[in-house]
């Protein structure tokens, strides 16, 4: 099993940065992928970012330029630095840790509100 706890969310305005964090524990050494997602009532879940452990990023067309996951060495902690924070991108933001074997497992999820 593996348990992931987000941090970080909140309320900031328009321009302004946040930076999430994801913290796995458990069978750690079964993770071959984290990512950062996030939903709205009207917009499905959508990956916002990931990062495999040997450092592979993909980051969605939205958040480009803007957003940067990371990765600590121990490989057990993911950070989603949010930069230039627009009013779209409020949203409940979920991390997700997948597994070669186990499948997937979520977080509760972390709000983020952009606004003036």
């Amino acid at each position: 099993q593996v348990q992931v706890v987000e941090s970080g969310g909140g309320a900031v305005q328009p321009g302004g940065s946040l930076r999430l964090t994801c913290a796995a524990s458990g069978d750690i050494s079964s993770i071959n992928f984290m990512g950062w997602y996030r939903q709205t009532p009207d917009i499905p879940r959508e990956l916002v970012a990931a990062i495999t452990t040997s450092g592979l990023t993909n980051h969605g067309d939205s958040v480009k330029g803007r957003f940067t996951i990371s990765m600590n060495d121990a490989k057990n902690t993911v950070y989603l630095q949010m930069n230039r924070l627009k009013s779209e991108d409020t949203a409940v933001y979920y991390c997700n840790a997948r597994t070669i074997t186990r499948g997937d497992f979520w977080g509760q999820g972390t709000q983020v509100t952009v606004s003036s």
